[in-house]
């Protein structure tokens, strides 16, 4: 009853549309978390602590990621005959690991880049992946979105390089970012949240990567995003304008967040869908989950499907947030098998029940809403 309440009452208020919409928010696309395998094993050995799913399987997206996905993707089909779309919330950078050690301040290095090097030591997983993932939106399988330059807090990772923190030269050392503790300096930032931060003067490296990142996105996909989510949904309520200003149409934030104002102060910041946070941006609102290989007891594809009903009950789209972990399988490829088996049982149980279902990428929702606007 409590689930049933909650999956009601999250879709009472915001804006409504009479299609039946369905879109897949996938955060931590084109992120390098784990190098591979191998580098994990010597993490271990050299005491890192992997805690969590995404610290033990989440590596870079692979030709066989890809393929297996768009597999997936392209056999349900909606009403107008066009298959489902992943919204792969999506980043443009990396860290250059080899650079950053040398000079002992973070180094970033375009996707392209990543993809290049990766390549070169594994080309049966990733020689022609980024060509495959441009095919995927050339065919409208995915539409990536700005999640950000790298999934990595810079000024965290620069005070543990001034210290030389083992861990995380470990982790330069295998080409990983996993396993990173917070540091001291800054109460309540995590290693993987690019833009939280303790003192706002810290905002101000924040707009720069912002504007970089944005930058880099399209040329390494081919576009501009019109849409933005921050790793971790960490981001002073400052940005929000000056994203906007960047050309950011559609702001992914939290339904409810205690949104940090600096120095341990908070503010309680409540989220509808379609509230403005410009006069020409809007809020997104993710009102589904669905984590498959998030093994805490639960029936995903009846857990995310009686959600996908609450939003078309209250005449909402069904934005279905997940993460890439679910997908990948360099380091696990059953850990890709379980995700996607249960990603297909989804979609099919979607168009069986709702064959007038719209599958839609994420920034054409934030369109459709600045429309009405």
């Amino acid at each position: 009853m409590r689930q049933f309440l909650a999956n009601n009452l999250k879709n009472i208020r915001g804006w409504k549309t009479n299609r039946k919409l369905v879109a897949f928010a996938v955060d931590d696309y084109g992120n390098v978390r784990l190098h591979s395998s191998r580098a994990k094993e010597n993490l271990l050995k050299d005491g890192v602590a992997l805690k969590n799913r995404f610290d033990k399987s989440d590596a870079l997206d692979t030709v066989d990621d890809y393929l297996a996905l768009f597999d997936v993707l392209s056999t349900v089909k909606d009403r107008s005959l066009k298959p489902a779309v992943f919204t792969p919330y999506a980043l443009s950078c990396n860290c250059d690991f080899e650079a950053t050690l040398v000079h002992r301040h973070y180094v970033p290095e375009t996707l392209e880049v990543t993809y290049n090097k990766m390549a070169s030591e594994y080309p049966k997983s990733y020689d022609g992946a980024l060509n495959l993932l441009k095919k995927g939106i050339n065919e409208g399988l995915i539409k990536p979105q700005f999640h950000g330059r790298e999934h990595l807090n810079i000024t965290v990772v620069n005070a543990h390089l001034k210290e030389m923190s083992s861990i995380l030269l470990s982790n330069l050392q295998n080409k990983s970012m996993a396993g990173i503790p917070d540091h001291t300096s800054f109460k309540n930032v995590s290693f993987n949240q690019a833009f939280a931060f303790w003192s706002v003067n810290e905002i101000a490296l924040h707009k720069e990567i912002i504007q970089d990142g944005l930058k880099v996105f399209e040329q390494v996909y081919g576009y501009p995003s019109l849409t933005f989510t921050p790793p971790a949904q960490q981001l002073h309520q400052d940005l929000y304008p000056y994203v906007s200003s960047l050309g950011v149409i559609g702001l992914d934030k939290v339904r409810n967040a205690n949104r940090h104002l600096g120095e341990g102060k908070y503010v309680k910041e409540t989220n509808v869908m379609g509230d403005p946070i410009s006069p020409t941006a809007t809020t997104i609102v993710r009102n589904c989950v669905f984590e498959p290989t998030d093994d805490r007891g639960v029936d995903w594809v009846n857990y995310t499907f009686k959600q996908v009903q609450a939003a078309f009950f209250w005449n909402k789209p069904a934005i279905i947030s997940s993460h890439r972990v679910n997908y990948c399988g360099f380091i696990d490829e059953n850990n890709r098998k379980v995700g996607l088996d249960n990603l297909r049982k989804l979609l099919k149980k979607i168009v069986q029940v709702y064959p007038d279902v719209e599958f839609v990428s994420v920034d054409q929702i934030a369109q459709m809403i600045c429309n009405d606007k």
